[in-house]
């Protein structure tokens, strides 16, 4: 993120194997643990969307300075997403379903380029939104049916960024049962689902002031 290095710290983007139809978020947590530095200690690390359900795994096994949940899910401790999403229905605005189809590994595509733009990148510039698409991969459904093994979420500092126009995660559950269950710090920013596209220097600000 170079609005983040220009502020004098270093990035690092792992790339989840959400297309894998046998991982779990327990994998996924497996993948970013053997990505980060063993000796660091003052990891901030940021989950966007679907990420927020593997940061805290994360945390949970090794030391974690702080914790940002990026317009995402949060997990309910001892249940499975789909589970979680009886019990709370409002998490997800729903539009998005018209745009996914699964295919016959059981991971769900993005199909509907147009309702993407408007889901994901809405305030983003038709340039970047395009080239973002292009990069969407699939999501496998086996992480959505295994239990959180969280029982309680780790001691690390955690912050909420919601953005007031997010068309996926519902802005309301996110400053209300998100952030509560978290006991989190809450950020608003204007705009969808996508700040680090839309807004990065907002992001990497934040960023930095929980660095500082």
């Amino acid at each position: 993120m170079p609005e983040l290095e220009a502020l004098g710290h270093r990035s690092l983007a792992v790339d989840l194997p959400s297309d894998e139809p046998n991982a779990t978020f327990e994998t996924y947590a497996d993948v970013v643990v053997d990505a980060l530095s063993a000796e660091d200690e003052e990891v901030i690390l940021v989950g966007h969307s679907m990420a927020g359900m593997t940061i805290p795994l994360v945390a949970d096994r090794r030391p974690v300075r702080s914790l940002i949940y990026l317009c995402s899910l949060v997990p309910l401790p001892g249940h499975s997403f789909l589970e979680q999403l009886a019990v709370e229905p409002d998490a997800l605005l729903h539009e998005y379903q018209a745009g996914i189809e699964d295919d016959e590994r059981g991971t769900g595509r993005w199909i509907d380029d147009d309702l993407a733009h408007r889901i994901l990148y809405a305030d983003c510039e038709d340039e970047v939104a395009q080239a973002a698409i292009r990069r969407l991969r699939p999501q496998a459904r086996t992480p959505y049916g295994k239990p959180c093994v969280l029982e309680r979420f780790p001691s690390s500092r955690s912050t909420y960024v919601v953005c007031s126009e997010d068309r996926l995660v519902n802005p309301a559950w996110s400053r209300g049962d998100a952030a509560r269950r978290l006991g989190a710090e809450l950020v608003e920013l204007p705009g969808s689902h996508s700040p680090f596209l839309s807004r990065p220097r907002e992001v990497a600000e934040i960023i930095h002031r929980l660095a500082s």
